[in-house]
């Protein structure tokens, strides 16, 4: 079994390809330096060279803020990329597995949000999600989406790395209390995506097709996430984390205030329930301060 990997140099894609394989199965992830996902060509090329038995997509453009002023370009990454990347392997029947997030919607249910809620993303980042979302179900009916929320992990760009090097340069920290979500690990991301493209691939004609959400069991401020990475870090120094409101904190780019996920329909359909964030934090944590410790 061959699965084609996109975006394999980003948080998913790096835990991704770090999982453990069942014996027969391959994961291809090309040089992302070789592909332009919004060359058309070239991502017609790669679909058409092989036999994939699936393709899992966890490229995106990422960057929420300035997305604001580079809308067009998150557009042909999120958007258009998604739905050619449908419409292409549609064509072959391969089943198509997409990696999109909680910023479709504008946190202003006052609950988690499941599957059939309306999306009204309030960012440039969300509505070029949105669109991928849409390309992808319209371009493929053999297709799965995952929505997460608040990923991060030992490599890249993300909060987790970010509250670190704040608490090594500063002894406060300033961050938001009022925007709720659900802090996810890339690894518990990979593993979804990775078991459900696995199912796809064994009965194409009957996956688990359809839109789900994961993302980190429980929920938390992104000052209580700082807060708890702080605590479970063990600094060397006392770091004091102070809760500020949102208009304290002005930025590009308006995210949701609620943008909690019902991983339900996920649960009773697959047996897949996610781990309490705060858990898969620590695992997190762990790996990622082996990893400098040893550097």
């Amino acid at each position: 079994m061959r699965l084609l990997l996109l975006g394999g140099s980003g948080q998913v894609g790096t835990e991704l390809q770090a999982l453990p394989l069942p014996r027969g199965v391959e994961v291809v992830a090309p040089d992302e330096g070789a592909l332009d996902l919004t060359n058309h060509g070239a991502l017609n090329s790669i679909i058409a060279e092989a036999s994939w038995d699936a393709v899992i997509n966890a490229a995106a453009y990422t960057d929420v803020d300035r997305a604001e002023s580079e809308e067009a370009k998150a557009l042909a990454v999120n958007g258009e990329a998604p739905a050619r990347l449908a419409a292409v392997t549609s064509q072959l029947g391969i089943p198509l597995v997409h990696i999109s997030t909680d910023y479709v919607f504008d946190g202003r249910k006052g609950a988690p949000y499941v599957e059939s809620d309306a999306p009204s993303p309030l960012n440039a980042y969300g509505r070029t999600k949105l669109a991928g979302e849409q390309g992808v179900a319209a371009g493929n009916p053999r297709y799965l989406i995952v929505r997460t929320s608040w990923v991060y992990s030992p490599y890249g760009r993300n909060f987790v790395r970010t509250i670190l090097r704040l608490a090594g340069e500063r002894d406060r920290l300033t961050i938001v209390a009022d925007q709720r979500g659900c802090p996810t690990s890339a690894r518990d991301v990979a593993n979804v995506c990775f078991s459900l493209a696995l199912r796809c691939a064994a009965t194409p004609d009957r996956g688990p097709y359809g839109l789900y959400h994961f993302a980190g069991g429980g929920e938390a401020t992104w000052h209580e996430f700082a807060k708890t990475i702080v605590e479970l870090a063990c600094l060397p120094r006392s770091i004091e984390v102070i809760p500020i409101s949102t208009k304290d904190y002005p930025t590009p780019a308006k995210r949701p205030a609620d943008s909690r996920l019902d991983c339900g329909a996920l649960d009773l359909g697959f047996g897949i329930k996610p781990r309490p964030w705060r858990d898969a934090l620590k695992d997190t944590l762990d790996r990622l301060l082996a990893s400098k410790a040893t550097s």
